[in-house]
């Protein structure tokens, strides 16, 4: 967020948009690749199992603000977005009241977090001149697409999950 809207000398704000999109990258690329190699070493830890997701949730939060406050991206977009983990958000602290844990982290979800985070490196460099950009902007736009799309859809399932917790829940008197 520093890197998007610190402003430059020039005092126009995102004069380390190239090292953000690097950073932007960087944290995706990790993130998937802590994933890859947990799974692949067969590690597993309660911890990551709580921390990973609320990482990628602070991270997408992040990159929206940033990028919605620079108008790469609407505003509509960042509270569809943001709704929607504010609204789960909720929903676990109702769970967590009847005893149950977190929602099970889907492979939606997980391909939802995918594309979003690719997405955003794209859409910031797709805001450059020259065929990067040319090439960037549709990329991360089809990526934002995309994973708006399944973000939400697993939004709904989950939400599903709560539904028929609470369904099958006695709840106190």
């Amino acid at each position: 967020m520093w890197l998007l809207l610190s402003p430059g000398a020039d005092g126009t704000p995102g004069w380390g948009d190239g090292w953000a999109v690097l950073v932007l990258a960087v944290g995706g690329f990790t993130d998937w690749l802590d994933g890859k190699l947990a799974r692949l070493l067969g590690q597993y830890s309660r911890l990551g199992a709580l921390l990973d997701p609320a990482v990628d949730r602070l991270y997408i939060l992040a990159a929206l603000l940033a990028l919605g406050a620079r108008g790469i991206v609407p505003w509509w977009f960042v509270a569809l977005l943001v709704g929607r983990d504010l609204v789960l958000a909720c929903c676990v602290l109702v769970l967590r009241r009847y005893g149950y844990g977190p929602f099970v982290v889907t492979y939606l979800g997980k391909a939802a977090t995918f594309l979003l985070l690719y997405a955003f490196p794209l859409l910031l460099l797709g805001q450059a001149d020259g065929v990067t950009a040319a090439v960037a902007l549709p990329l991360g736009l089809a990526f934002a697409a995309w994973g708006t799309a399944l973000y939400l859809w697993s939004g709904a399932l989950y939400l599903a999950q709560f539904v028929l917790a609470l369904r099958t829940t006695r709840l106190p008197a």
